[in-house]
């Protein structure tokens, strides 16, 4: 005797997009996933968290030996959240009313994954460069290490893909 199962969507079944991160890095790709999240965040009523990673430099060698890479100044910092701010400022007269930004010093990946954590957020918007070959098999992308750690669902925009909002 076989038995139906029956696949109907129940009514109490959502979506309920409260918080979304959107990390940046400044770049037109990045702009394009924030376009999406003030989207997204319209429609859900959701919050908008901006985010941007100060990531040390990778420090030259000589003769074998590292030299300690510079400390990230509070200039630069607060350069990244001037832009921010502007940024922030411009999903608030798209008419998403809450905005919040955030600069953290470290490695992107995980400390977006972190920020997920800390924030309680329902969705990471991120853009990826969609790097292919070597490069991307020796580093990995941002995006990519996001998606495998990330606490929420993580949507990734591409740069030519089809829109959908």
């Amino acid at each position: 005797m076989k038995t139906q199962v029956s696949l109907e969507r129940s009514s109490s079944v959502g979506i309920n997009l409260k918080r979304i991160l959107v990390p940046v890095d400044f770049s037109p790709l990045s702009t394009k996933a924030v376009h999406y999240a003030t989207r997204l965040a319209k429609q859900f009523g959701a919050k908008v968290k901006l985010f941007h990673v100060v990531e040390p430099q990778i420090p030259p060698a000589f003769d074998g030996y590292m030299i300690a890479p510079p400390p990230i100044s509070n200039c630069t910092s607060n350069g990244y959240a001037n832009r921010l701010s502007r940024l922030a400022d411009s999903i608030r007269s798209a008419g998403v009313s809450d905005v919040e930004s955030r600069v953290q010093p470290g490695l992107a990946a995980f400390e977006i994954v972190e920020a997920a954590k800390q924030l309680d957020v329902d969705l990471i918007v991120i853009a990826t460069h969609g790097l292919t070959g070597w490069k991307h098999f020796a580093i990995g992308s941002t995006a990519e290490r996001v998606v495998r750690a990330a606490p929420c669902p993580v949507l990734v925009v591409r740069e030519k893909e089809h829109e959908f909002v």
